[in-house]
């Protein structure tokens, strides 16, 4: 995701310089050329040989360094960079970053950088929580630098509270977000359903389905790397709350209706991607249904249909993109639904196909719209968001 993109990796102090370590071997992974540039006390701490052996680069540390004194190396390696992130950065190197001091060759480097940065303060508790500290960072933010915030526990010092330096799948999770995706859904409001809806039978039961939320968390993740502000509304998942995204927890499927219905108003874009209850039990136990002898019926009604009500209430220029989910008919299925619930698009997909459905990493998506049809190769899912994604980008251009 990060192939010819140079990310600057600058390396101070802290304790958790060794995490670094990691960062670096992740982007690497993700094809990025890595340049770490490593402050005096950071080489006591991690020696500069680990850095070069996982980024095949040579570590930088010294700005009069006699080898490349005459292409003036700070300078170059500025030209270079995609992105800068220093991780894990000390209370000193925040304090010189916003007032501009450049004294050695990672801040002389930085402050020659016109690229996107990112910092992840690392430090003690009450170094972080200083108020000099915090007006620094503050300071950075102003300057355009984007904060990742430390986390909380114990820390090598033994105190117990917020400097922990994050784990360095979110770093390199900050990274893609800057750098891998072009920005061309600035200033788009996406709003993204995702996951499954429980409808309760009594207090220990309920109906539900398959879905693990993947499809939906991968569109949402998709729509703010490429710079749209995202509203993620989830069913209960197994996954992380993406970053970037303001993810709002539901339950049943009334949850989700009057949650999709208070953002729905404001989004330019609308993509329903969970697997919504379509039937929930008319009465709900107050106690435990204790088995008895013989079989047992359950009476179910309907839930309110989401999506058909979005397309009743679509508003001029919002582009609304349903999902469904088929066993037979694929196509003849979808686009009965894309007609009589007033939709864009509809992505289909057969759950009896290789690859496609539930709690997999794939998917094989069929875009339909009232004129088109572009059937998707198997691709992960998070490929397949982007392909959905750039299909909608490009219709709401014309």
């Amino acid at each position: 995701m990060l192939k010819g993109k140079t990310v600057v990796l600058g390396v101070t102090g802290g304790i958790a310089c060794y995490k670094a370590c990691e960062l670096a071997s992740l982007l690497v992974k993700q094809h990025a050329d890595v340049q770490v540039i490593m402050t005096e006390n950071a080489c006591k701490l991690v020696t500069p040989v680990t850095f070069e052996q996982l980024t095949g680069n040579k570590a930088l540390t010294d700005t009069f360094d006699r080898n490349f004194v005459h292409s003036v190396e700070h300078i170059s390696v500025a030209t270079r960079a995609d992105m800068v992130i220093i991780a894990p950065a000390t209370a000193n190197i925040v304090a010189k970053l916003a007032h501009g001091i450049a004294d050695d060759m990672l801040t002389t480097t930085v402050l020659a950088c016109t690229c996107p940065k990112a910092i992840a303060p690392s430090m003690n508790t009450a170094m972080f929580e200083n108020p000099v500290t915090q007006d620094n960072i503050k300071t950075l933010a102003g300057y355009g630098w984007e904060v990742i915030d430390p986390d909380s526990g114990r820390l090598a010092c033994g105190a117990v509270g917020k400097g922990k330096l994050p784990s360095p799948e979110r770093l390199l999770e900050a990274c893609i977000h800057t750098l891998a995706h072009e920005k061309d859904m600035t200033g788009k409001k996406v709003l993204v359903t995702a996951g499954p809806t429980r409808e309760a039978l009594d207090p220990v039961r309920f109906l539900t389905n398959h879905s693990t939320g993947k499809m939906g968390y991968a569109i949402a993740k998709a729509a703010a790397g490429r710079g749209a502000e995202v509203t993620l509304v989830s069913g209960k998942v197994d996954l992380p709350k993406p970053s970037y995204v303001n993810t709002v927890d539901i339950v049943s499927a009334q949850d989700m209706y009057e949650a999709v219905m208070k953002y729905a108003g404001n989004a330019d874009i609308i993509i329903k991607a969970a697997a919504v209850a379509d039937y929930r039990p008319a009465t709900v136990a107050d106690n435990k249904i204790k088995k008895k002898d013989g079989d047992m019926s359950i009476h179910l009604e309907r839930t309110t249909d989401i999506l058909k009500e979005l397309g009743q209430k679509k508003k001029d220029g919002q582009f609304l993109c349903g999902f469904s989910m088929e066993t037979e008919n694929m196509i003849e299925n979808s686009r009965a639904k894309l007609t009589k619930k007033n939709l864009d698009m509809i992505a289909a997909n057969n759950v009896k196909v290789e690859g496609a459905g539930f709690g997999t990493d794939t998917n094989v998506l069929t875009l339909i719209t009232a004129d088109s049809m572009t059937e998707l190769p198997i691709m992960s899912k998070a490929e397949a968001a982007d392909k959905l994604l750039d299909e909608i980008n490009a219709r709401m251009n014309r």
